[in-house]
């Protein structure tokens, strides 16, 4: 799609054209759907008509699209390759990434990056040269100031890319990665939890109760199954957390009820989906080629299942998944913008209440360590910083020793 040189866009439009279809294509990608008026259709109700729009914008993303299709059914009648140069080096990145036996989240990261790299050169030999590689890196240190952490990712998918897809044996990307501060965590209290609380709908609510009840991550209480929530004991024990790590955390006394009675009811939904004779949930690792039954077990089945079925991304079987985490994260956003909270508040943020709450309540913080699952205790002395009476936060203010001379 050589948007730069055709001849039929004037040049005070090009760029509009140029930001909408990468937007597009970018979607498209991360959708897998096929380039055609299907998946522009679909782009278009699920991401453009999501917002109230300019005139303007819409008559000029109309033309844009427009454009898109006539160039693509030229392509197809000329029997030219449709598919874009972003969408070739990403099917090459997830196939040597499945080949290698990457997580489908690796995958799609890896992709990105160099969907990205690709529409920085623009040509595919371009793309071969370690030099570009290297220049585009830079680009993010120096200019858009990435965090290490993202720094480190882009380095890590291209890395992958020349070794894997290229078949370069020399990779070295000489790259000096900016370590970049690490920041003071939002903290909600008590009162914006429950405000927060109060103002979800379920079952959304319970899982913000048991996020913040366990310090949970967003993936860890999205995935949770059965087989991992002991009501007797009040546990709930974390299978393949960060760093593939496994761990045990507490479940509130306070939530057993409630979540027997969930419980339950995602029960009547399993029986349901037996009846129906569907094909069971998805299983982690090699656990679906070795016990291929077990997704069929009630033990296995997720505490929070989604209310209809949907198409495994990997297999394209059709069958029960988790409750999607974006759904949850917008009904969170919704909860906070209603109860007027003037904070930036994600679901991270009941992870970070946890350990704040715990260490103010005087425990102490390898406990808080273990039930986070951080493999470091200096990533858990960030709440140290913000826990009330704890660190900095327990030092009285000259103004207010002023104030107490003032009035003896």
């Amino acid at each position: 799609m050589d948007l730069k040189m055709a001849r039929n866009v004037p040049d005070s439009r090009r760029t509009g054209f140029e930001i909408l279809l990468s937007w597009f294509e970018d979607w498209r990608i991360s959708q897998k759907l096929e380039p055609g008026r299907e998946a522009a259709r679909a782009f278009w109700i699920h991401q453009v008509k999501t917002k109230p729009r300019q005139d303007w914008q819409l008559d000029q993303w109309k033309e844009a699209i427009g454009w898109y299709l006539e160039w693509l059914r030229h392509a197809q009648a000329g029997g030219i390759e449709a598919l874009s140069l972003e969408q070739r080096v990403y099917n090459a990145v997830d196939r040597a990434g499945g080949r290698r036996g990457l997580a489908l989240r690796t995958r799609e990261t890896y992709g990105r990056w160099a969907v990205r790299y690709a529409r920085s050169l623009g040509d595919a030999r371009s793309m071969l040269q370690q030099e570009h590689a290297r220049n585009f890196l830079g680009h993010l240190v120096t200019v858009e100031k990435q965090s290490f952490s993202t720094q480190k990712q882009a380095l890590n998918a291209l890395a992958f890319f020349f070794k894997e897809v290229c078949g370069q044996e020399e990779v070295d990307l000489q790259v000096q990665l900016r370590k970049t501060t690490p920041r003071v965590p939002v903290i909600v209290n008590f009162q914006e939890i429950l405000a927060i609380l109060k103002r979800l709908e379920e079952p959304y609510r319970l899982m913000a109760e048991v996020q913040y009840g366990g310090g949970l991550r967003l993936k860890e209480l999205a995935q949770l199954r059965v087989k991992d929530v002991d009501l007797e004991r009040r546990q709930i024990t974390i299978r393949q957390g960060k760093g593939d790590l496994d761990r045990v955390t507490v479940l509130p006394e306070q939530l057993v009820e409630k979540l027997r009675s969930h419980i339950s009811a995602a029960r009547t939904l399993f029986e349901a989906d037996r009846a129906a004779t569907l094909p069971g949930v998805a299983l982690p690792g090699a656990l679906a080629r070795k016990f291929s039954a077990a997704g069929t077990r009630w033990e296995w089945f997720w505490i929070f299942p989604a209310p209809d079925l949907s198409a495994d991304p990997e297999s394209g079987t059709v069958r029960r998944h988790h409750i999607h985490p974006g759904c949850y994260g917008n009904a969170l956003r919704r909860a906070v913008q209603s109860a007027n909270i003037p904070k930036r508040v994600t679901s991270h943020a009941f992870r970070h209440a946890f350990a704040t709450h715990l260490l103010e309540s005087g425990k102490d913080i390898r406990t808080i360590q273990e039930l986070l699952g951080h493999a470091d205790v200096k990533t858990t002395e960030i709440y140290t910083h913000v826990a009330k009476g704890v660190g900095a936060t327990g030092v009285q203010s000259p103004y207010d020793l002023m104030q107490k001379q003032r009035l003896s």
